[in-house]
């Protein structure tokens, strides 16, 4: 049952890779070309305080992880089992490389997006939107129903494995420092935005 699981596992990340360039291009490009003229703007402003959002949850996981983990994951190293010596192996897998990087796909999304909005593209315009109901398909007929399946199959390994019950003694903590720093940077992202 587990290396069917690890199977399972195996091929659906493998989709999962595939599948999340496409989903940039797929929902990104379409939205951009939708916000029309002021597109370029809005954008810009968009991205800046993404990044800048970007440099304050990174310096601020960084400083809260330096400030915390270290007392709160104390010998947690010594209590985990030894990955090599106990896990099993999936039947087989499939290789399914991405087309193109995410970084990639997000830099075509966006000269699309731009494009479209700029050039009103209506041909263009319509295979993205296309291809977002394609995506948008995928989400919801492929990702959504088969995640479960893909963290049950991660929990099957973690158990058969032996690791369990030391991931779970580490993980609730990590999980509440998590849950915080989101609340805090969600407060502070609406307060932005307000």
């Amino acid at each position: 049952a587990t290396r069917i699981a690890l199977t399972f596992n195996d091929i659906f990340g493998q989709f999962l890779s595939f599948v999340i360039p496409l989903l940039i291009l797929g929902l990104v490009a379409p939205g951009i070309a939708d916000l029309g003229r002021n597109a370029g703007r809005l954008l810009a402003l968009t991205a800046a305080l993404a990044y800048a959002f970007t440099l304050f949850s990174g310096f601020g996981t960084y400083l809260t992880g330096r400030a915390l983990f270290p007392a709160l994951l104390e010998g947690a190293a010594a209590v985990l089992p030894d990955a090599a010596a106990t896990a099993p192996a999936p039947y087989f897998t499939v290789g399914m490389p991405p087309l193109f990087g995410v970084m990639s796909a997000l830099v075509l999304a966006f000269v699309l997006g731009l494009g479209m909005a700029y050039t009103h593209s209506v041909k263009l315009k319509g295979v993205m939107d296309d291809f977002k109901s394609i995506i948008d398909r995928v989400i919801a007929g492929v990702i959504i129903p088969l995640l479960p399946l893909y963290v049950c199959g991660t929990f099957i390994d973690m158990t058969k494995s032996g690791k369990t019950y030391a991931i779970l003694g580490i993980l609730w903590k990590v999980f509440l420092v998590v849950i915080i720093m989101h609340l805090i940077c969600i407060f502070i992202q609406f307060c932005v935005a307000g």
